[in-house]
């Protein structure tokens, strides 16, 4: 039986000493990792900052991200950057990697941004050199997007082989990048291809299903060893949509997306989807849901 886990995702805080004490209070409430965007654009904090005082703050809380853009930088920068973070935090590192997605990013910095297939070709080579980089020894990679020549990067990561990696999404493709690649398979919406958020038809029960197929039949044998997670959107009670996500949520009530209703029915449908589909690790998704998410946190961790 795989145990529950469950993060949370931050954004921001108006001083260090606030934002010290947003990771203090998840690590009491028993949540496993304090989590951050990466955009260009919006209320966010930039990710290995304010994961390194996450980290800093805490004892025992994992730091990570949902998800770096991989866009926004080389994978020989970000793979010296999380090593080095892992060093720091003493191996409470979780690397969620994604293509970058969201169109306003790329337009008001003035990246290109390409097609969804050379996106994820990208994103492919990029795990290849992440991994290859956190190993022993000097390591040679010519693909198409990136070259590494004899490059042996110091300090390694102190989780061995490598820093726990996650990747998700909703289209068959990162589907089946994630589960062949990663620890952590998290399940969302497909994207619409120009990068304007979760396409509107890509909701609803029978289509995560789907998704969850797709997963186990391209892991195979990995199947047993993969964490299957997603991220929660609604709890309790609905709330207005968050503009800049461009999601509408109301397709989601059916699965682990959305948790309305009493504590006891939301402890209920996350036993549902642990026990039945081997959901195991959820993550908040707004800090607004907190409050009514916490008492569940401290119910079912660890169990």
């Amino acid at each position: 039986m795989r145990r529950f886990r469950f993060g949370a995702v931050v954004r921001q805080a108006a001083s260090g000493k606030a934002w010290a004490a947003k990771a203090r209070q998840l690590e009491e409430s028993g949540f496993d990792v304090l989590l951050v965007p990466d955009h260009l654009v919006g209320p966010r904090f930039a990710p290995v900052a304010s994961l390194a005082a996450a980290a800093c703050a805490t004892s025992r809380l994992r730091v990570g991200t949902l998800v770096f853009a991989n866009d926004f930088r080389h994978p020989a920068v970000l793979a010296k950057e999380v090593a080095t973070l892992d060093v720091l935090s003493e191996g409470r590192v979780e690397v969620g990697l994604g293509t970058g997605w969201m169109a306003s990013d790329y337009a008001a910095s003035g990246l290109g941004f390409e097609p969804p297939g050379v996106r994820v070709d990208r994103l492919r080579e990029a795990v290849t050199v992440l991994k290859g980089l956190w190993s022993e020894g000097a390591f040679d990679f010519e693909g198409t997007h990136y070259r590494i020549s004899k490059l042996d990067q110091q300090p390694k990561p102190v989780q061995r082989p490598n820093p726990r990696l996650l990747l998700g999404g909703g289209g068959p493709q990162m589907l089946r990048l994630a589960a062949r690649e990663a620890d952590v398979v998290n399940i969302g919406m497909r994207v619409r291809a120009d990068g304007t958020g979760p396409d509107g038809g890509d909701g609803g029960v029978e289509a995560f299903l789907g998704k969850l197929r797709v997963a186990r039949e391209a892991a195979g044998a990995r199947y047993e060893h993969l964490e299957l997670g997603t991220s929660v959107m609604q709890v309790g009670v609905r709330k207005a949509e968050e503009t800049w996500s461009a999601a509408d949520t109301r397709s989601l009530d059916d699965t682990p997306q959305v948790l309305l209703g009493t504590h006891h029915d939301i402890v209920d449908k996350l036993r549902y989807w642990r026990d039945g589909h081997d959901i195991s690790y959820f993550v908040l998704h707004h800090e607004r849901d907190l409050k009514a998410f916490t008492p569940v946190v401290e119910e079912l961790a660890s169990t």
